[in-house]
């Protein structure tokens, strides 16, 4: 469908493009022809109703369907007037088909800016699959519809081959282009127990893969989803304009009526003079063509559309461009940190106070947390070093923020930080490495505790100076570790804020301080992993999912999505929705300006059909010429970071 619709589009357009060669070398010949009267009439009338056929058509349907004020009618009454007035002053007809030609060439320029924004997109699109590879009972290979293949199935995808589902590597090692999703370069590895999401592309080997989700919950199918559905969110600037659009151009018309009407019969009627109805009705029809308000209702959503699509080519996915004017307004930047400021692969490295061997310690631990998947339990599972069989616990409760308690081989165990061995009448003992203390208590008794460290990212400074360059006045971490881990890394990265030790209740309640203490003056983003931010990441003004490939909670709660866990891509985002904005504001004061002038040029009687056109299609061009900057975002992408 998708092809056919783009062989029907290219089509149309080099029928455009001759109509627009074929009109003016009828011009450039008329101008060399001596005929006057009907003839000459006739001669123009041939151009005219090539270039302006469909718009005159247009204007007609308009009218029968109740919308008679759009550009289409503003350029049908103010040509077929000129044509009028040509033939009553024996005049020159060249202007009103210049009015088509030129308006045509503008539109020309517009459908091939917005093509190369959908180009963009249809980058995006390319990452939805067309096909699974499944075996049958005799072992061959078939190709189905990703529809029919239920979570669970066996596929396999061959180099050179899209995964169509997520899931998980059960046979093979390969490499995986993400470009498509991250903007990354570097391929990733994929090998037997890693998770793969579908719109990857497999390069090397052969990998047969348990699928996880279903085709329409997959990340991918998600993704597509998010991104033909950012247009339907509206930014207020082109709320505005399509308001101003709507009051503008009827308030054009009867101005250029009244133009036509009102100075002709108080000369005629109060002065006494010569009315000059031609002369006032010229400069009505000047008026018209100046009115159209193309410029902008063409330019500021193609300038939105163009920066979502650049944003979309590096892997920065944004719902809409309600989100990016948010976006570009950001003052205030509020992070969580595991696995956003730090890399989320916390290590054992000590336990401390143990009243039972290490071994047994981490054993308990580690069956005590084996149905979470927090990166704190998986670092004790890997500690612990052997299958987890699960049969061996029973009566698993996680308190959010504090621990887990369970019983393991019908032993009651807890495992968490100080306030659960407080709310349990347990002592704890307090421990002076920095890093996560994890207290484990076995019998209700105190059995010691784990010391587990995370690693900042090594990007994260680097980020925090980025947006310091793009315009964040704070900077801000929120995290449920303890005061000195978060304090030391607070020190590091140089933020402005942090708080530490917060429930995810509190993470909310403290980013509404913060919005109360902004107080509209600027906006607030958060940015966090994916996994459990999803209540901040709505009641912030701007929610930035980072490192979502695979998180559906990232992907349905934030307004932003950055596909890989690099925190400098928010400053990418900033930035490019700071100049996609500059870009919008410069649009509109320079269509509106330009537009004023020649109005009043043209009202006076200075400006002729000729200024018309400039005002009206040239700076529609130079509008949508300047819209297309918006899709250039390479250098917000792509920034030698280490100089």
């Amino acid at each position: 469908m998708i092809k056919i619709k783009e062989i029907a589009m290219n089509k149309k357009r080099k029928i455009r493009v001759l109509r627009i060669i074929v009109t003016a070398v009828l011009l450039v010949l008329l101008s060399q022809v001596a005929a006057n009267g009907w003839i000459r009439l006739l001669l123009y009338g041939i151009p005219y109703v090539i270039i302006g056929g469909d718009i005159v058509c247009k204007a007609w349907k308009g009218i029968r369907n109740g919308q008679v004020f759009d550009e289409n009618f503003l350029l049908s009454v103010a040509t077929i007037g000129a044509f009028i007035l040509a033939v009553y002053k024996v005049g020159d007809y060249t202007e009103a088909v210049a009015v088509m030609l030129f308006y045509q060439i503008g539109d020309l320029f517009q459908n091939y800016a917005v093509g190369k924004s959908r180009k963009n997109i249809s980058e995006l699109m390319d990452i939805r699959p067309d096909y699974a590879n499944i075996e049958d009972a005799d072992g061959h290979t078939v190709k189905v519809d990703p529809d029919e293949v239920a979570p669970g199935s066996i596929i396999i995808v061959r180099p050179g081959e899209k995964i169509p589902i997520d899931g998980v590597v059960e046979e093979g090692t390969s490499t995986l282009n993400t470009g498509a999703l991250t903007g990354e370069s570097v391929p990733r590895l994929a090998e037997k127990g890693i998770e793969v999401i579908s719109g990857c592309i497999n390069l090397t080997g052969v990998l047969k893969i348990r699928t996880t989700k279903e085709f329409e919950e997959s990340t991918a199918s998600k993704i597509l989803d998010l991104v033909e559905n950012a247009g339907s969110r509206k930014s207020k600037s082109e709320a505005f304009i399509s308001k101003f659009a709507r009051v503008y151009t009827p308030a054009v018309c009867y101005g250029a009526l009244a133009l036509a009407v009102i100075p002709p019969l108080v000369r005629w009627g109060i002065l006494g003079m010569t009315p000059l109805w031609e002369e006032w009705i010229y400069r009505a029809l000047t008026f018209l063509v100046i009115s159209c308000p193309c410029a902008l209702v063409i330019s500021i959503p193609l300038s939105f559309f163009a920066g979502i699509g650049g944003a979309g080519r590096g892997g920065i996915l944004i719902k809409g461009s309600n989100y990016l004017e948010t976006l570009a307004k950001t003052e205030v930047a509020v992070f969580d940190k595991t696995g956003t400021l730090t890399a989320g692969t916390f290590e054992v490295k000590a336990l401390h106070h143990t009243t039972l061997e290490e071994e047994k310690i981490l054993e308990f631990a580690a069956l005590a947390e084996c149905a979470s998947s927090h990166p704190i339990s998986r670092s004790l599972q890997k500690a612990y070093g052997k299958v987890i069989d699960a049969k061996r616990v029973k009566d698993i409760k996680e308190l959010s923020g504090n621990g887990v308690q369970a019983v393991v081989d019908g032993i009651p165990v807890a495992v968490g930080n100080e306030k659960l061995m407080q709310s349990l009448g347990i002592k704890a003992i307090a421990c002076s490495s920095i890093g996560t203390i994890i207290h484990v208590a076995i019998r209700h008794a105190y059995a010691g505790h784990i010391v587990i460290s995370d690693t900042i990212k090594v990007e994260s400074k680097m980020a925090i100076d980025a947006l310091k360059q793009a315009g964040v006045k704070k900077t801000v971490m929120l995290t449920g570790d303890i005061r000195p881990v978060a304090e030391e890394t607070a020190r590091v990265l140089a933020l402005d804020e942090v708080y530490s030790e917060l429930l995810p209740e509190d993470k909310v309640r403290k980013v509404e301080d913060l919005l109360q203490h902004i107080n509209g003056k600027g906006k607030l983003a958060f940015v966090g992993d994916g996994i459990n931010d999803a209540p901040v990441l709505s009641r912030a003004d701007i929610g930035i999912a980072m490192g979502a490939m695979g998180s559906d909670a990232a992907i349905e709660a934030a307004d932003v999505v950055l596909m890989d866990d690099d925190p400098r891509k928010v400053a990418s985002a900033i930035n490019i929705a700071k100049k996609c904005l500059r870009i919008v504001y410069q649009n509109i004061y320079f269509a509106i300006g330009i537009k004023l002038l020649c109005l009043l040029l043209g009202a006076l009687g200075i400006a002729n059909m000729w200024l018309a056109i400039f005002a009206d299609v040239g700076v529609m061009i130079i509008a949508i010429l300047n819209a297309t900057r918006a899709l250039f975002v390479k250098q917000y992408l792509y920034i030698d970071w280490e100089n």
